[in-house]
This record gives structure tokens, sequence and C-alpha cells, in this order.
């Protein structure tokens, strides 16, 4: 003990009175880089002579050495002078340029390179986020700190592991590989590699990854970023994101999400699609609100309403699609919209805010007898000012976001945020329309009917038994109805219906009975030159099996068609007058017509009129607009 104390006096005195010492650990002349300076050492400071090639410097209690700009503590170390390698045990600590701290149990420490090897409960902090790992390799000189068997970083709430990860210290990013999990209370993700800025909190995705959020919507990437400051996102390669509550999948060649909003814009090749209602939409541009589900698509949108036999096609310059229950939420709605997508950043177009008509239901009711109320009829309004798609977007964006998303001031409430009237908390009363009148109904917002979808601008529908146009149109999956508005047209093989508005009734998807309010018109091609006609106020339309089947034209009822014997010679031309007149088809050609009250009119023989001579006011055969196949839709 005796031997022990005079040892550490003459220790202790050197380092408190003499100063720091300077290890050159076989330096060039003016190589300052490579000098280990003892700044203080409590216990022990020892010169030791090994052999010829081996000299060390024992050192402990509580010391401390410097390097450059970088500090060395630790409980003890040796230095060895011929290999440049210093090695310390117990509470190692880094400090490297005040930036990166790195702690560990034990270092060894390669002096001319400027390489740290460290194990035992790591742990490396730059200020931001905290790694931990069993071992780490640090080099001084890139400021790279390395692991390959297993490691944590820890960023506020965010918690990221890997198997191999390589730590950028002067740029905070992290590179992490094999079996990489990030969590956070926001969102899961799984990948096999990635990059992460503990600084900004972005996280680059490099290779196939897997985000989950806290709704259980999932995110499949191949590259793209997320920013958890800002909330927002943008995925590439052809990354899909699948929403389970809705059971709706949307894909294309790049994603944007802007998570305060909870609006997605999805462009190039952006397809959704709907598995509940067996809907697809495909687009060169998609918006989709995740909180309220919308969808608007847009350049040349398409739907599919898929079909065993015979799926329905619909194009339009802008199509968009929500859930009933938020349509009946209010009569004032929101209108934010905007001719760009300031959302993401990417357009400094300026937002413009109109009024939704306080008509907002009045598309669910149709009462009979009398001319049906118009939905289309402000939207037309808003669309005749201006022939773009930037009149489109105006009447489109009432139905779709909040505020939140654009930079424009929405009038009236805010379809994102307010909540349906309710008579509980799943169920909402909504009024749809059947072939016998309105009909007040009660929907779960749960159910897979509980959904409208609405298009606007160059209309057309097309399968194989059914055509149509017009200029918008509403379908609720509720009551399965197509309303057509503004000179909407239907064919059905050889006939033609016209009217200022027209209802499409479906059942199992297919055409089950049509509807034609004021100027009803239907049209039966004969041949080239001659045609069939009937005209009334209203005419309403049955089908079998995708088929019209028969006709009733009811007030002020008009028709001409052609008179034929049993073996189809034509014989005469019927030009007459009823209140209703009814009309049956077989083998999909006129067969029969029923004069159902007061009738007058002239029967022509058949070469005493010439078919351009029979011609009803305001007939038309408007073929030239009908879709023909189902690739024209995709033009």
């Amino acid at each position: 003990m005796q031997h022990s104390l005079k040892f550490l006096a003459p220790v202790l005195l050197f380092v408190l009175f003499a100063g720091p010492v300077n290890l050159f650990a076989q330096a060039q002349p003016g190589d300052s880089v490579q000098v280990i300076e003892i700044l203080s050492a409590t216990k022990r400071l020892t010169f030791k002579t090994i052999n010829d090639t081996t000299k060390l410097t024992i050192i402990a209690g509580d010391v401390k050495l410097k390097q450059g700009k970088t500090f060395f503590y630790c409980d003890s170390c040796v230095i060895n002078h011929n290999t440049n390698i210093f090695e310390a045990w117990g509470h190692v600590h880094i400090n490297d340029s005040d930036t990166t701290n790195v702690y560990a149990n034990h270092l060894q420490y390669l002096m001319k390179p400027k390489v740290a090897y460290l194990d035992g409960d790591v742990k490396l902090t730059d200020g931001h986020g905290t790694l931990t790992t069993p071992d780490l390799e640090y080099d001084m000189n890139t400021n790279l700190g390395i692991y390959k068997h297993g490691g944590t970083v820890k960023n506020k709430n965010t918690v990221l592991t890997s198997q191999e990860g390589w730590y950028y210290s002067d740029i905070k990013d992290v590179y992490f590989k094999k079996n990489v999990v990030l969590k956070d209370p926001a969102y899961t993700i799984v990948s096999d590699s990635l990059l992460h800025n503990t600084e900004n909190q972005t996280t680059r995705f490099i290779s196939m990854t897997t985000i989950t959020d806290s709704s259980g919507r999932v995110i499949k990437t191949k590259e793209g970023y997320y920013n958890q400051q800002t909330g927002k996102a943008e995925f590439g390669q052809r990354p899909t994101i699948i929403d389970p509550k809705s059971d709706i999948e949307l894909k294309a060649d790049n994603v944007q999400t802007d998570e305060k909003s909870g609006i997605s814009l999805a462009t190039g090749n952006a397809v959704v699609v709907d598995k509940k209602n067996k809907t697809t939409i495909v687009a060169g541009k998609i918006y989709q609100n995740k909180n309220t589900e919308a969808i608007m698509a847009i350049l040349k949108p398409l739907m599919m309403i898929v079909q065993e036999t015979d799926t329905i096609y619909i194009t339009a310059d802008t199509l968009f699609s929500a859930r009933l229950t938020d349509l009946y939420a209010s009569r004032s709605l929101g209108i934010p919209v905007n001719a760009g997508d300031s959302t993401f950043e990417s357009s400094t177009d300026s937002a413009i805010s109109i009024n939704r008509p306080d008509t907002t239901v009045t598309p669910l009711v149709i009462q009979p007898e009398s001319r049906p109320a118009r939905p289309g009829k402000g939207i037309a309004k808003a669309l005749n000012r201006q022939d773009s798609i930037l009149a489109m977007k105006k009447a489109v964006a009432d139905r779709f976001s909040d505020s939140t998303a654009f930079k424009g001031k929405p009038i009236g409430d805010s379809l994102a945020n307010k909540k349906p009237a309710k008579d509980d908390t799943s169920r909402t009363n909504i009024i749809v329309y059947t072939t016998k009148g309105p009909k007040r109904v009660t929907i779960d917002e749960k159910d897979s009917s509980n959904r409208y979808f609405e298009a606007y601008r160059h209309v057309r529908i097309f399968n194989d038994s059914l055509q149509a146009v017009g200029d918008s149109m509403f379908y609720s999956f509720k009551d399965s109805v197509f309303r057509l508005y503004q000179d909407p047209v239907v064919w059905s093989r050889e006939s033609q219906i016209t009217g200022d508005t027209i209802l499409l009734f479906t059942k199992n998807k297919k055409a089950d009975r049509v509807q034609a309010f004021d100027n009803g018109f239907m049209v039966n091609k004969v041949d080239s030159q001659a045609f069939n006609q009937i005209k009334s106020t209203r005419m309403d339309g049955y089908f079998t099996n995708g088929d019209i089947d028969s006709v009733r034209a009811r007030g002020y009822a008009q028709c001409i068609y052609y008179i034929q014997n049993d073996d189809s010679s034509f014989t005469g031309i019927n030009e007459s007058k009823s209140d209703v007149i009814d009309i049956y088809f077989r083998n999909k050609e006129l067969h029969r017509v029923v004069f159902r009250s007061a009738v007058s009119g002239t029967i022509w023989p058949i070469r005493h009129k010439s078919p351009s001579e029979m011609r009803l006011q305001n007939f038309r055969w408007l073929e030239n607009r009908r879709p023909k196949t189902k690739y024209e839709m995709y033009e």
C-alpha cells in the first residue's frame, strides 16, 4: 500500500502541475493531427517498455485525452506507440467536434486513420437522434458510424431498427439495411433498405417498402420520401395505396400525400379500384381524400363498373365519387377550389371559391309525373362560363375536400369536417328514387352502397347492350340509377331516346328501365333513311336482358311508324297523336303500337311519302355521338 502511494503521488503532481502530455505516436515532423494529448488522469500514468518494438503508456482514473478537435474520456486506457493504437475501458466517451458523442464500454482506436471500434452498450447521438448498437465502427475523418449486428435509432417519437446501418454524422443521414422497421405513433414502415435524416425527420425509400398508418391504410412503394415534420410524402415507381376500411386500392406512376389534409394526388396511369362496388377508375390524375373517402379523377378519366358478362364503361372530363352520407351532411357545403395542385406545392395558380346551390340533396329526389329537379343545373352554369378543365374543377371541388388542403378561402361549411346528420352514430336517413317514386331509407355508413359518383362534361356510357351520352351525370349505388342531364341520349340496339333529363334504372348492373322527362323523343332505325318515331312529355322504357322490350309515351304523345306485313314488307306509315302510346318490341325491332286514349292521325300509303318527309318536329338521329366500342372510351 505504501509503495502504491509513493508511486501515485509523483504521477498526480505530474498531471496537475506539468500540464498536458503530448504523445506523437510515430508522427512525421509537423504532423500534429495524430498527436494524442493526455489532458488529465487521477490515478495512474505509466510509461512502459515491453521490448524494442513495444512501448506503452498506461493511464487510469477519469482519463481525458485529445486528438485534434476530438476528445476521449474513459476509466483507463493503454496507448501502444509502435502500432499507433490505444485501447480504452469503462465509461468510454468520444466527443467529436462538439457535434457527435459516442459512448461504449470498450474502445480500440487506430490513431493514424482515426478509426474507432467500440463495443458494449454503444450509443451514438448527434443532438437529434440516438443510435444504440452492440458494436460500432466510427471513422473520425468522415464522421461515419457503421454497425452490422443490429441497431436502433430513436428520434423523438420515432424508433427505427435494422440489422445493419451507416450513420453519416455530418449530414445527419442514416442508411439502414436488412430487416428495417420504423415505428411511429402514426405509422409503421417495413423495408429492406431506407435512408433517414435525424435533423429534418425525412425518411427516403430506396427499396420495396410497406407503410401502414394508424388507420390501417397500407402503402407499398419502391422509392419516395416521407417528412414527419410536414406530413407530406411522395412515392414513385407505381406505388400502391390500400385502404382496408373502404376496400379501395389506388395505384399510379407517382403518388403525393398530405397527412394534414388527408389528400393524395396520383399521377400517371392512375387506377382506383373499389372492390366493394366492383368499380375501377383510370385517369391521368386522381385526387383521393382518405378522411372522406372522396375521389376526383381528371385528364381522360374512365370508370368501369365490372360485371360478369357486360362491364359498363363511363368517361367524362371529370369523375367524382364520395359517400352518400356526406352528401346529406349539409345543404351548404364548403367549396375550396384550386386550379393547380397547391396542396403539393406544384402550382402557383390562385384558388377560386364559388357557391353551391341550395338544392344539394335534390339529385336523389325526382317527383313522378312532373319535371324532375336538375342537380346539374348549378354545375352547368359554372361549366358554361368557361369551357375548360378549370371550370370543371370548380364545379366538382365542393364535393371533395376541406380548406386545409388548398390555399383558397372556402365559402360555407366544409364537407371534409362536417359530420352528417344522423339518427345514431352509424346510420343516416336519405331519400332514394325508385320506379314508384321517392322513398326514404336508412343507410349504414359502412354499407358498400353508401356511395355515389358524378360525371361532368362530355359524359359517355358504353356497354354491349346500351350506350348513353350527356353533359353531366349522377349515380347512386343505393338505388342504382343513372341520372343524365343536359341533352342526354340513350341508345339500345337500333333505338335512341332523348329528353331534357333521362333516368336509367339498373338491376344487377344491367339496364332495367329508362325514363325521359320533358321533350322525350324515341327514334327506332328501320333503315338508313326510315325511322320509327315517338315523342311525348314523359317516356318510360323497359328492358329485358339488357334489350329494350317496351316503351310508354305519356303527355301529348305523337308517333310516326312504318307498318309491315308478315313478310316484313312495308305497306304504310302511321302518323298519329294520343295522350298515351305503348310501343312493344320483338327481337329488338318494333313489333306493335297501341294507343291507350283518343287517337287522331293518318295512315299514309308507303308510296305517297318519302322517308325524309316523315319526321316529327325536333327529330334528330344522333348516331355520330354514340360510342361504338369500349376501345373508344380509352381515347
